[in-house]
């Protein structure tokens, strides 16, 4: 069954066709990857499907509510951890979590209850009366994850999850990212530009190229499609997207990518 569907989907800025036309799915309890050069359209895209940007045309559903005219009840059905850190760092994080259960109006009386649950599961129970600005990446990230989904959503845009992580991090937040599929059937939409990180944890990937999705499948898919069952994610990704990727992106995605990296680490 599909969680998310999408119809030609498109997003203008006057002379420039940020998002082109696409359509897509994505199955219940799935893990998609959507990766692209910089410039490709993924932020944009992201950005409409979380209901933080009208589209000029087209629409999607997300568990059957239309993006453009139930947007509000959509936002019930998703969760949303940006590339940029989101957590205060001058509150611990049981203060975070208890202050994000009111923004997504988790009743009263399950606040603490679910900040702890939550604490709980993301392995910050011992860091919970602890002030985030000391937190490594990592943690900082798991904690965003766990903010993320104290409403208990249906599906997680994950936008860059482990940029600026070292590998031990990284690996951590694959597990946790893996466990909320397993243990509560969380359909995952993450973009990312390391194909290890693919590999080890989406079902199926879509690649975007100068606003339009160009190929969706599983890794096995699209490496026969290039007519190579023995290639890599890395190969896949230069044939169809290659061409565009020292035209792609500049410094404004760069020193971005650069600050977050630096807060995280």
């Amino acid at each position: 069954m599909n969680i998310l569907e999408t119809d030609s989907l498109t997003r203008r800025y006057e002379d420039l066709v940020a998002v082109d036309g696409v359509s897509f799915t994505v199955q219940e309890s799935e893990v998609f990857g959507l990766v692209g050069p910089n410039g490709a359209g993924k932020s944009t895209l992201i950005k409409m499907l979380t209901t933080l940007l009208a589209p000029t045309s087209g629409t999607a559903r997300i568990c059957g509510f239309d993006i453009r005219t139930q947007s509000s009840v959509v936002r019930r059905q998703i969760g949303y951890v940006p590339q940029m850190v989101s957590a205060d760092g001058d509150l611990t994080a049981k203060e975070n979590l208890l202050l994000y259960s009111k923004l997504y109006d988790v009743p009263r009386d399950e606040r603490l209850s679910r900040s702890l649950e939550a604490l709980k599961f993301m392995n910050l129970s011992d860091v919970a009366d602890k002030r985030v600005r000391q937190f490594s990446g990592g943690m900082i990230r798991r904690l965003e994850i766990a903010q993320s989904m104290l409403h208990r959503p249906k599906m997680l845009f994950l936008d860059e999850p482990t940029v600026g992580l070292d590998p031990v991090a990284r690996a951590s937040v694959w597990e946790h990212i893996l466990q909320l599929r397993d243990n509560y059937q969380t359909t995952i939409l993450l973009t990312t530009h390391l194909m290890e990180e693919v590999e080890s944890l989406c079902d199926r990937m879509g690649i975007m190229n100068s606003g339009k999705m160009v190929v969706v499948g599983t890794s096995d898919e699209l490496k026969a499609s290039i007519g190579n069952r023995e290639a890599t994610l890395d190969d896949v990704f230069i044939a169809y997207a290659g061409k565009h990727i020292e035209e792609a992106g500049g410094f404004k995605e760069a020193a971005r990518a650069r600050r977050t990296a630096k807060r995280l680490g």
